[in-house]
């Protein structure tokens, strides 16, 4: 990943630093600031690609901070405190940042954190189908060079048929493809009465991307006309 900015927000010297040193070897370019208002004043100025925010932070608190950046930007926050209650992670999240990650921490899990987050920011950011075969659907990434299906940095294993059926309605965003006409061109054959081939692999699909199909992020039942996945 070339060119990224990451800003680090931590008015520890010492740790701000050490993160300062870390990333620059792998490649990103650093801004720093020590307290929170000049952080978010550099947020909101800077082209920035990923935040690094502490909670605690004079003029104005990590939270605070978070909370401003998400009226504007929807860049990645990955949140550093010396907090480690669940209560702490619930607020910290909720409140819009992306990653938790508890001080004293480990700077190849904080590296690795970070490149999961640039790499969800920068597919996202991008058109639905890009020019290296990339299908994005919300979280879904679908890469059709490879064949591989992943949300966030999670790979998700499907068959070549499950496979082909969310290629199909996830090449034609918002278009319903009836049982027949997903059998027919998965199959490539006559579909016949009461064949629940199709049904059954879409409810596969589902629990495996974890879709709820009342309330789907991703396949939409049309109720007697058949399924799709939303523009």
């Amino acid at each position: 990943m070339e060119d990224i900015n990451v800003l680090v927000v931590e008015d520890e010297k010492e740790i701000s630093e050490l993160i300062k040193k870390n990333l620059g070897n792998e490649g990103f370019n650093i801004y720093q600031a020590y307290d929170g208002q000049i952080g978010l004043d550099m947020a909101m100025s800077e082209d920035i690609q990923i935040v690094i925010l502490d909670i605690m932070l004079p003029n104005m608190d990590g939270l605070e901070v978070c909370r401003q950046i998400r009226l504007k930007k929807n860049v990645p926050i990955i949140m550093l405190s010396a907090k480690s209650q669940d209560i702490d992670k619930v607020v910290g999240l909720s409140i819009g940042a992306d990653d938790y990650i508890c001080k004293p921490f480990n700077m190849i899990e904080l590296t690795a954190r970070i490149r999961s987050q640039l790499r969800r920011y920068l597919y996202l950011n991008n058109t639905s189908i890009d020019k290296d075969n990339t299908i994005i659907v919300n979280d879904l990434l679908i890469d059709l060079d490879s064949h591989l299906v992943s949300i966030g940095d999670n790979e998700i294993k499907l068959t070549p048929t499950e496979y082909d059926i969310l290629v199909l309605l996830a090449h034609n965003r918002g278009k319903v493809y009836s049982s027949e006409k997903i059998f027919e061109k998965i199959w490539d054959d006559k579909y016949y009465e009461a064949n629940n081939n199709v049904m059954v692999h879409i409810r596969n699909i589902r629990e495996k991307l974890n879709d709820n199909s009342k309330n789907p992020r991703y396949i939409k039942t049309i109720w007697g006309v058949g399924y799709k996945i939303e523009k």
